[in-house]
């Protein structure tokens, strides 16, 4: 049995509203007994038989039917987490600067996100893997850095989303804690 982390691309904005025990119950319905949600930004841990990649199916399958809307997340491994968690190069936020990983379930969609981001004067990220790409944004200017704007593109949403560093870490210990149980 493993421990995963579940990430939901797109909730709670953007009119697509989940509250967090519609989607607890939800994923327990469709047979993930222990998912506990983290947050209301769309975070699960959760244990299962399964491997990530069929993980990743069955929840996407479960929220478009129990919620009506075209549902992508990206499931990692609860050990991976920690090791993105250890990886990132950047300190937890500051006063002028904040620290996001944008996490992926396709490696070539990040090369081409990565690249885009490379182009960028003046912006600093710092790939953690095939999977993860850590990079920094001003306080209170996330959402209008040229690096949001370009990750927000529609043709990174199926693969792609993105968590704040002190997320990331909220659900690493519950992903540890879940596993110890």
């Amino acid at each position: 049995m493993g421990s995963y982390a579940v990430f939901l691309r797109g909730i709670n904005v953007g009119g697509i509203n989940i509250k967090m025990a519609d989607l607890r119950e939800a994923l327990k319905d469709c047979g993930f007994a222990d998912a506990k949600t983290l947050l209301a930004s769309g975070n699960v841990v959760l244990s299962s038989g399964l491997d990530a990649a069929a993980v990743k199916r069955e929840c996407e399958k479960c929220l478009r039917a129990a919620f009506g809307y075209e549902a992508w997340v990206v499931v990692m491994d609860a050990g991976r987490i920690a090791g993105l968690v250890d990886a990132c190069p950047y300190p937890g936020d500051n006063k002028s600067t904040h620290t996001y990983i944008t996490l992926s379930s396709d490696t070539a969609v990040l090369d081409e996100l990565e690249a885009a981001g490379a182009a960028l004067e003046g912006h600093d990220q710092e790939r953690l893997g095939p999977e993860a790409l850590a990079w920094l944004a001003p306080a209170g200017g996330t959402l209008e850095s040229p690096f949001s704007k370009i990750s927000a593109k529609s043709k990174f949403k199926a693969a792609t989303t993105t968590r704040n560093l002190r997320t990331l870490i909220k659900v690493r210990d519950a992903a540890a804690a879940l596993a110890a149980s």
